[in-house]
């Protein structure tokens, strides 16, 4: 028979997950502990992080009047390297394209980026690695990056490109080297690098033929001579120490300054490095335009940001802080096709899914992007992806000069601090712009 006087049940507490120790952080301590290894991955930081999208624009009204995009002309030109150069690079928009390097990238990808980066009459980046037939080829504008590892280095090479980039540091992993596991280093890559096939390689932290900027100073003196003073000479660095790090690149006689931030991404490294070195790319911005005000080189040195660009409004929002171009890496790759939904059944045999995929190191991305299988790289159309990439940056382009317009700009670089306001504590304090509704910026004291 039924206890009709039972004694209730009280109710029953549900289980609390750990904001410390959450599932994701459980899964890393069971297969750190499984297999004694860390986890390496590609792409930039997923932690939250104040970001662009805690910047909003104050649009023209009484005060500013705003231009009519039908009637009147936002320019969006850029020039690079006019410092010293003898040749500066002239863009028709402030949006590059990041290093990424064959290897790391398929040949197919390297000259998709080209055609959608020519299309639209911006530069590309050679990467780690040295110069491809593919990319040369098919990049009207091409940047030959010089990093520690000297991988495929020549100086025939450096005369053929139309800027140098000397790597000192990268947003993903400032103060660390590159990677490149061996299933990616095929016949070709490692003619290129001088490796053996099939043997991972590790790129050097640092060069190995400088300890500081006065040495510095001595290398791009150099590799002006060795390009007969024609080419700019840019430095990169990975967002850690932005001011001194710009002013310490002015002081060593670089035409450009290109400061990546931690959401920058990377083909390969440890996880610990890219979710806790660096700073945010908002962060960095305002510290490196306050070292070129002070040299007063603003303007005179030109500063190229990078990481987590992914729209004109961050584009818009780097330029109005003070940079002069936007370099993107990521979103270039999206736009080519990388993690496609298309690709889903495919993914999740990688155990991952479209959108999350990161092991670019393996070698075995479905989209042909990042890989060095033959098989793989036939789905890549290079003429196909590189108009995505073209259609992508008139997007970025256009999207800037829609903000630049409604702020009363007839040119992008008119942007300015004052065009911006903060949803956060945190982004007023990193860009220097006040909380919106207020004319308070943390740490300065509010006007009465």
């Amino acid at each position: 028979m039924t206890d009709t006087h039972a004694k209730p049940q009280p109710p029953r507490t549900l289980p609390r997950a750990s904001a410390t120790f959450d599932d994701y952080t459980l899964s890393e301590i069971r297969r750190a502990a499984a297999t004694g290894i860390y986890d390496i991955r590609g792409g930039g930081a997923k932690r939250k992080l104040p970001h662009f999208d805690d910047l909003l624009f104050l649009g023209a009204s009484m005060s500013r009047y705003p231009l009519e995009g039908y009637r009147e002309k936002c320019s969006t030109e850029v020039v690079l390297g006019t410092r010293f150069a003898k040749k500066p690079i002239h863009l028709k928009i402030p949006i590059t394209i990041a290093g990424m390097s064959f290897g790391s990238l398929s040949a197919p990808a390297k000259e998709a980026l080209g055609r959608g980066a020519t299309a639209m009459g911006t530069s590309t980046t050679t990467g780690d690695g040295g110069m491809t037939q593919e990319e040369r080829g098919h990049s009207q504008t091409l940047v030959y990056q010089y990093l520690p590892s000297r991988y495929g280095m020549n100086p025939d090479d450096l005369r053929a490109a139309d800027a140098i980039e000397v790597v000192v540091g990268q947003g993903a992993k400032p103060g660390g080297g590159g990677m490149l596991l061996g299933q990616k280093i095929t016949e070709r890559v490692a003619k290129m690098r001088s490796l053996p096939v099939g043997i991972d390689q590790r790129s050097a932290c640092r060069h190995p033929d400088w300890t500081g900027p006065d040495d510095l100073e001595i290398k791009i003196g150099e590799l002006r001579e060795i390009t007969d003073w024609q080419k700019p000479i840019y430095v990169k660095v990975g967002a850690a120490r932005p001011y001194y790090d710009t002013a310490l690149a002015v002081k060593s006689g670089a035409d450009v300054v290109v400061v990546d931030g931690m959401q920058g991404g990377t083909a390969a490294t440890q996880e610990v490095f890219i979710e806790h070195v660096g700073i945010p790319t908002i962060a960095a911005v305002r510290q490196a335009v306050r070292a070129l005000q002070e040299l007063g080189m603003h303007r005179k040195v030109q500063l190229i940001v990078s990481g987590g660009i992914r729209n004109g409004a961050d584009v818009a929002k780097c330029l109005a802080l003070g940079a002069d171009a936007v370099s993107i890496g990521t979103a270039a790759l999206v736009a080519l096709g990388d993690n496609d939904p298309i690709y889903q059944a495919e993914y999740e045999k990688l155990g991952t899914s479209a959108g999350r995929y990161d092991d670019w190191h393996e070698g075995r991305d479905p989209a042909g992007i990042t890989t060095q299988d033959p098989e793989l790289m036939k789905r890549l159309d290079p003429i196909l992806a590189g108009r995505r990439l073209a259609n992508y940056l008139a997007v970025l382009t256009l999207e800037t000069q829609t903000i630049a317009r409604a702020c009363g700009k007839s040119h992008v670089h008119s942007l300015e601090p004052e065009d911006l306001v903060a949803l956060t504590i945190e982004a007023a304090a990193m860009a220097q712009v006040p909380i919106a509704g207020t004319d308070w910026i943390p740490g300065k004291p509010a006007t009465p």
